[in-house]
């Protein structure tokens, strides 16, 4: 998508851990947060969501040391729950906003279905960007 849009899309990642489906899933996120303060944040988000069957505590101070975190800082922030707030505030907001499941696209605003395909994204931002002339 980034790629796609060259500079003339962003995207924002917002947590929305789905504790009910995944028992590991707020932790995983704090985990994630925590790389992001280490400027690592897509390297363990992908860890992450490669391994959604292994998010055991021991599991995500594995991947912190596979992307090169400081472990005694993402061990300190961990266990301080520091970014467990910001964690919780995405959620709210996806709540607030909508939000019943992962993954959740919006354009400008709006959710975009995308349960036959990620087309139907590329075409919502397609259309954002260059608007129909009004007849």
């Amino acid at each position: 998508l980034l790629e796609r849009f060259d500079g003339r899309a962003r995207l924002a990642f917002r947590n929305f851990p789905l504790e009910d489906v995944h028992p590991h899933a707020l932790a995983a996120a704090e985990a994630a947060e925590c790389a992001g303060g280490q400027g690592k944040f897509w390297p363990m988000h992908d860890l992450l969501f490669a391994n959604q069957a292994h998010l055991k505590s021991k599991d995500l101070h594995g991947y912190a040391e596979r992307v090169g975190l400081d472990m005694a800082r993402f061990t300190a922030e961990m266990d301080d729950h520091v970014y467990l707030q910001r964690v919780r505030e995405d959620l709210e907001s996806g709540v607030e906003s909508g939000v019943r499941g992962t993954p959740t696209f919006f354009v400008n605003g709006r959710i975009e279905d995308v349960s036959f395909g990620l087309r139907a994204l590329f075409d919502a931002v397609e259309a954002h960007l260059h608007p129909a002339p009004e007849s």
